[in-house]
């Protein structure tokens, strides 16, 4: 036999045309049932198992992992490293599972069909994983169509609540960070979100007036600006704030805290002493900081390694959808707060 898939062969030992395999290989609607399986046993049959076309065909799994990214090379590559980190986890555990991974990374417009009927394909991948995926975006009303399993990082909003997905307990993790600046005596806390079509920043706002409300302290609309999860937007969102004289802020990521910082040391605030501030992530610039931040510490790596592994399960029939991991979070106290080990609550964990 040829070391290729040769559709000519296979449609004369079917007794079909030749664009009936194709349609049988591409998963056409338009092929009856019994034709298809007709020209599976053939090529079953025939033993083509020479590369991953036939073999797809054969086993119906493709042993690929597609995990979409739906952002711009820029943003994935920018100072904040939250998708670096969730790719190295997803890659790693794929790799141990013995799969491949197919990465789909850009942004994607509302009239693009292309990755959608690619997405659909199941002779591409066997599963999909969807890494923070907007509720505004394009393909986000279309994932309930989906032929094949997929997980979500991070939790979704609407009806794809019922999606399989791993996060964090977003407002929890808030309500801590909140609440360590209650404890350390600051009354007039800021908080500069992230993108508010995202869940995760959506929950740390509503943990942000939770905590205020909790300890009698009123929610200020001006004490309240919104950012994109960058340093750019968290530098203008501080400046923003700044007349309206926060004495603590609660960013929801570290790469915009540190874009906060910059702004409040610019204005001639002393941090922590006039300004206590508090991330989240605890990603690489959380250290690079002078002072170095205390931040929500989220397990980003763990997310990817999880979520693969939830994939392959729900794969092979092993767990059934949906299925909600919820991953620990961590007060990682450092300068930027003033907090001393006397005064870290029972959440906190002092970083030297």
């Amino acid at each position: 036999m040829s070391e290729r898939l040769d559709l000519e062969s296979i449609a004369r030992k079917a007794g079909v045309s030749r664009s009936t395999v194709s349609r049988v290989i591409n998963d056409s609607p338009h092929v009856s049932e019994r034709t298809r399986q007709h020209v599976l046993a053939i090529i079953e049959q025939e033993n083509f198992h020479p590369n991953t076309a036939a073999r797809a065909l054969v086993k119906r799994r493709t042993d690929i992992l597609g995990v979409v990214i739906p952002t711009s090379a820029n943003v994935f590559l920018s100072d904040n490293n939250y998708y670096p980190l969730i790719l190295a986890g997803l890659g790693e555990a794929i790799r141990q599972l013995d799969y491949a991974m197919l990465m789909w990374l850009g942004e994607v417009t509302h009239d693009d069909q292309h990755l959608m009927r690619k997405l659909s394909n199941p002779y591409l991948t066997d599963g999909l994983i969807f890494v923070s995926l907007p509720n505004d975006h394009p393909l986000y009303d279309k994932l309930s169509r989906l032929r094949q399993p997929f997980v979500m990082i991070d939790r979704p909003f609407g009806e794809l609540e019922n999606a399989s997905y791993v996060s964090i307990d977003n407002l929890r993790a808030a309500e801590i960070a909140t609440e360590h600046l209650i404890r350390l005596g600051r009354r007039r806390i800021a908080h500069i979100t992230g993108m508010l079509t995202i869940t995760d920043a959506c929950d740390r706002l509503e943990g942000y007036k939770n905590a205020l409300c909790a300890a009698g302290l009123p929610v200020d609309s001006q004490l309240i600006a919104e950012g994109v999860f960058n340093y750019e937007s968290g530098y203008r969102a501080m400046k923003q704030l700044l007349p309206h004289r926060p004495d603590g802020l609660f960013a929801a990521n570290d790469t915009m805290a540190a874009g906060a910082l910059h702004a409040a040391l610019e204005a001639g605030l002393r941090v922590p002493e006039d300004l206590s501030i508090v991330g989240f992530d605890d990603v690489d610039v959380a250290m690079q900081t002078t002072p170095s931040l205390t931040t929500i510490r989220q397990p980003i790596r763990a997310k990817g390694e999880v979520a693969a592994r939830l994939l392959v399960d729900l794969i092979n029939n092993r767990v059934s959808a949906p299925q909600h991991v919820i991953l620990p979070t961590e007060l990682i106290i450092r300068q930027s707060c003033g907090a001393t080990n006397h005064t870290k609550g029972g959440d906190a964990h002092t970083a030297e």
